[in-house]
């Protein structure tokens, strides 16, 4: 079953419609722009335009892991292969487009949301893998998930939005 077929109760019809929303203030940052104008830093910050939308790909596919097997798809939070991995989440690696971050974000938006569409229940929860700024012994439903993605995801549009301005000027949310 798609999204498309699927009869949403409202809760579901929100959280879809709040992510469409921040995910396209987020992709409308980077309209336009070459892979060296992506990957430009404008501000003091590690941020580039294409890492962060990247990132947030990468974010919401293990949130989207996490509902569905818990914790281990998070990983180690103080593993350092994971800390690589996180670190390189911010930057286009040898090979990586703008383009492919793109098209690679649409496929994530697209299983995310078959997910909140079939998900039979959003109040299934898990426990957090272990880390410094949760509380131990914590655990969150999948509509908690949903709702970090969704916070996530309109944090780093506006991170990207005053990147973005730094470029060249053009502004996504004003």
């Amino acid at each position: 079953m798609t999204v498309q077929d699927a009869k949403l109760d409202s809760e579901r019809a929100d959280l879809l419609e709040t992510l469409a929303l921040h995910r396209h203030f987020l992709r409308h940052t980077a309209r336009d722009l070459t892979d060296e104008q992506a990957t430009r830093r404008t501000t003091v910050s590690e941020l580039c335009l294409a890492g962060v939308i990247k990132h947030v790909s990468a974010q919401e596919r293990g949130w989207v892991a996490f509902i569905e097997k818990g914790p281990s798809a998070l990983g180690d939070f103080t593993d350092e292969a994971n800390q690589a991995r996180l670190a390189d989440e911010f930057r286009l690696l040898p090979g990586e487009t703008l383009a492919g971050v793109l098209a690679e974000y649409e496929e994530t938006a697209r299983r995310t949301d078959e997910l909140v569409a079939t998900l039979p229940d959003l109040s299934v929860d898990h426990p957090l893998p272990e880390a410094p700024w949760w509380e131990p012994g914590a655990r969150w439903s999948a509509r908690r998930a949903l709702l970090h993605i969704i916070a996530e995801t309109a944090q780093h549009a506006g991170h990207a939005d005053i990147v973005r301005e730094a470029l060249d000027g053009a502004k996504t949310m004003a």
